[in-house]
Formats: structure tokens, C-alpha cells, sequence
């Protein structure tokens, strides 16, 4: 990887929306010493790119169907591939950034980010540093400051966020009552919340559960 200063930058589009791809395409395309390469619409198709490319940054969105963001830089670990990314997204939830720079994502940037940012983003990024913007830094810092919660405490606060008693979830799940009150009172006290309705509202916000599970 060249990251001299007289040295293009070559970069990887990685976006399943044409529309995305061709504007980013051409709006990094008027930058001096910046390269767009290729743009391609999933992960899988941006493995195949680098392993017959050489690529210095990568523009990853986060979800995409099939091999999405996440999977995708987790594939590259696996694979000894070795590009610096940055994820560019619609969603900024702290799990969703939590979960980007846990897989090794170096920067991170929303889709409406303007031409300027995103350049200064790039070049910082292919110099070998990270690139996160104040605002989502903050939150980060403060979901990587929370205690992860269990698997069990993820579903019992699902079962929350649809309603269910005590008595539902225990059922539903084999337990007892109070252990269902003991994994809740835990959860609600990992969030920093005051009760199980605003845990489940903040849990959907942070993007912890799905409104739809």
C-alpha cells in the first residue's frame, strides 16, 4: 500500500444501491490524487476486487443483503487481506459503530457527509489514523464503557420490547419469574435506565434489538 504524498490513493466502493456507487464514483473522481478503482455491489464481490487488486482505502456500507458490512471486514481479517476502511452508512446506532470499529473498520461516515469531510476522511484514514467524527467518537466511547449485555439478557430484553410479562417470558423460556426479574433489574441497570419500557426504547435506538424481532 502507497500512501506517499505524490501517490494516487486508490480506493474501493463497496454499496449495493447503482445510484450510490456512480455518485460517489464521480464525486471522488474530481479529487486530486484520489483513484476510484472499481465499485461493486456486496462483500463478496469486494473480496474477489482486492485479492486482484491493490487498494488502499475501502467505502464500505454497512448493510447490504448478503455478506454486509460487518461480515465483510470480518471476511478480510480471515482472509489476510489487508485495506483500510471506512464504513459510510445511512445508520449511526452504537451498536452499529460499536460493532464496525470492533471489526476494524478506520473510519466511519454518514452517506450525507459533505465532499470535503469525506476527502479529509480518506487521506487521514490512508496516512494510518483513525477518522470518526466528534459526535459518533462520544458515543462510542460510552457503548465501549458499557458492560456488554449476555445473549440471555439481549432475549429476555426482546421479549420486553413486545410487551411480555414476567410470567410470559418465563414460560416462553423454561425460567422462573424472579430469575426473569433478575436478568431485567440487570439489564436495566447496564443501560443506565430507569425501567424495563425505557430499557427496551433505548435498546432499539442503540440498535441492540430490532423493533421488528
Amino acid at each position: 500500500m502507497s500512501n506517499s504524498s505524490d501517490s494516487l490513493t486508490r480506493i474501493l466502493i463497496v454499496d449495493d444501491h447503482p445510484v450510490v456507487r456512480a455518485g460517489l464514483t464521480s464525486m471522488l473522481g474530481t479529487q486530486a490524487q484520489l483513484k476510484v478503482i472499481g465499485s461493486v455491489s456486496n462483500g463478496e464481490e469486494a473480496i474477489e476486487t482486492l485479492r486482484k487488486n491493490d487498494v488502499d482505502i475501502l467505502l464500505l456500507d454497512l448493510r447490504m443483503p448478503g455478506m454486509n458490512g460487518i461480515d465483510t471486514l470480518l471476511a478480510l481479517k480471515s482472509n489476510g487481506i489487508n485495506v483500510r476502511a471506512i464504513i459510510l452508512t445511512s445508520f449511526e446506532t452504537d451498536e452499529d459503530i460499536y460493532r464496525a470499529v470492533q471489526a476494524g473498520a478506520q473510519g466511519y461516515l454518514l452517506k450525507d457527509t459533505p465532499l470535503k469531510e469525506m476527502v479529509e476522511a480518506i487521506r487521514t484514514v490512508c496516512a494510518g489514523k483513525r477518522y470518526i467524527p466528534r459526535q459518533i467518537a462520544s458515543r462510542l466511547a460510552e457503548r465501549m464503557m458499557r458492560t456488554n449485555l449476555t445473549a440471555r439478557e439481549l432475549e429476555i430484553l426482546g421479549m420486553l420490547a413486545k410487551g411480555l410479562t414476567n410470567r410470559q417470558i418465563g414460560h416462553a423460556l423454561g425460567i422462573s419469574q424472579n430469575t426473569v426479574r433478575n436478568h431485567a433489574n440487570s439489564v436495566i441497570e447496564k443501560l443506565d435506565v430507569s425501567d424495563r419500557t425505557e430499557a427496551a426504547t433505548t435498546a432499539i435506538q442503540r440498535g441492540l434489538i430490532s423493533p421488528d424481532d
